[in-house]
């Protein structure tokens, strides 16, 4: 089991929900929701989206940092292996 913290761009608002590219240096993936910014709503479906497009569940993803911030740490529990792969995968789309 590993744990990898992972940095975040969350877009609320969005049209649909969408997980993958990156912003910035160092690289955050980009986590679009379409949910609005308003009462840690989007940081939430934010979380789960996450846990959705690499394959964990929900409560394998947790928020380090940044509650009302755009920019947040999560943190990633999970199989090392499939972890790196599927964080690659994401910030390469």
């Amino acid at each position: 089991m590993l744990v990898l913290r992972v940095p975040i761009r969350v877009r609320p608002g969005a049209s649909r929900c969408k997980v993958g590219g990156s912003v910035g240096e160092p690289p955050r993936l980009v986590v679009a929701v379409n949910t609005p910014p308003v009462d840690g709503k989007a940081t939430e479906a934010a979380l789960q989206a996450v846990a959705e497009a690499i394959g964990v569940k929900r409560k394998d993803v947790s928020l380090i940092t940044g509650l009302t911030s755009r920019d947040k740490l999560i943190e990633i529990r999970g199989d090392s292996l499939e972890l790196s792969v599927a964080i690659d995968r994401l910030l390469a789309v």
